[in-house]
């Protein structure tokens, strides 16, 4: 009697599970948003009564939306968790719990960002770490800087900006005074404050710089490049500014103050934003006539 062999059909192919862990990404997400939630409370604060940080509360919004845009990505990744990631979310908790009771703002909001670092370290490794770390060094721009240093930068400034006004002023035919901050023309005196000292164009613009970097070049040392750009750019539309209002004070004192002085400002901001795009055509054509370095 002859036997029929029966041909087995092969198991169902186990799908790969590998992916991240969703779930935990989630469950740390709204841990890590609880143990934080007076330090953000205060930063949203800051950002809408600080003109200085007007950027701020774009900061998130553009990182989650580089995030997003690499979410083919990162669903390919298979994650490999790393033990380093704890060691990074302890010294963001040490550095939280010295900055709460030293009454640090900054290091506390800082260490937010540490500690967001630690978690992704943590559930996906390097790999992720690598993918998502522009987002998270974008998030540093959205925490103002230490009064220290916001001093000892703006000062500094004042003076630049005061200095080559009056040079520009002097060129143009106008006569003017400078005694530190304060420019005297015939007609008034212009008083070069911490507003108009450059700071304020000088994070929004370095912000940007990165952001523009990011989506109109794919070379990562074109965004360093251009970040390095921010400060002689806003130095120089700062003192432009300074210069405009000079101008006005003397020919047209009605547009010199009030909505027409901040309208003037955003104009300012503008051309600064052009300044960078023309020094990103400058830089690209220079690196292509030497050869443009790896990415």
């Amino acid at each position: 009697m002859a036997v029929q062999s029966e041909t087995q059909n092969p198991a169902p192919a186990i799908p790969d599970s590998s992916g991240l862990p969703w779930p935990a990404i989630a469950w740390f997400g709204l841990l890590l948003a609880a143990w934080y939630a007076p330090v953000l409370h205060l930063l949203g604060r800051d950002w809408m009564s600080d003109d200085d940080m007007g950027h701020g509360l774009f900061v998130p919004l553009v990182a989650g939306y580089i995030v997003w845009l690499r979410r083919e990505e990162l669903l390919a990744l298979k994650p490999e968790p790393s033990r380093w990631g704890f060691l990074l979310v302890a010294f963001a908790g040490a550095q939280l719990i010295a900055a709460t009771l030293g009454v640090e703002f900054f290091l506390a909001r800082t260490s937010f960002v540490f500690a967001l670092a630690g978690i992704v370290l943590t559930l996906g490794g390097w790999v992720l770490l690598r993918v998502v770390a522009f987002p998270l060094v974008l998030l540093f721009f959205m925490i103002p800087l230490p009064a220290i240093i916001f001093n000892q930068l703006t000062f500094p400034l004042q003076l630049l900006a005061s200095d080559l006004a009056e040079r520009a002023l002097t060129l143009i035919g106008i006569p003017v005074l400078r005694d530190g901050n304060i420019l005297e023309l015939p007609s008034q005196r212009l008083s070069v404050v911490e507003a108009c000292s450059g700071i304020r164009s000088l994070l929004s613009l370095s912000f940007l710089s990165l952001v523009y970097g990011f989506f109109f070049d794919d070379r990562v040392w074109m965004r360093w490049a251009l970040l390095a750009c921010t400060v002689p750019i806003a130095i120089i539309a700062n003192a432009g500014r300074v210069t405009v209002t000079g101008l006005l004070w003397e020919f047209k004192p009605e547009y010199a103050e009030g909505f027409f002085h901040a309208f003037e400002g955003w104009i300012i901001f503008m051309v600064a934003l052009a300044l960078l795009a023309g020094a990103h055509r400058l830089i690209a054509m220079a690196a292509a006539l030497r050869g443009s370095p790896p990415s």
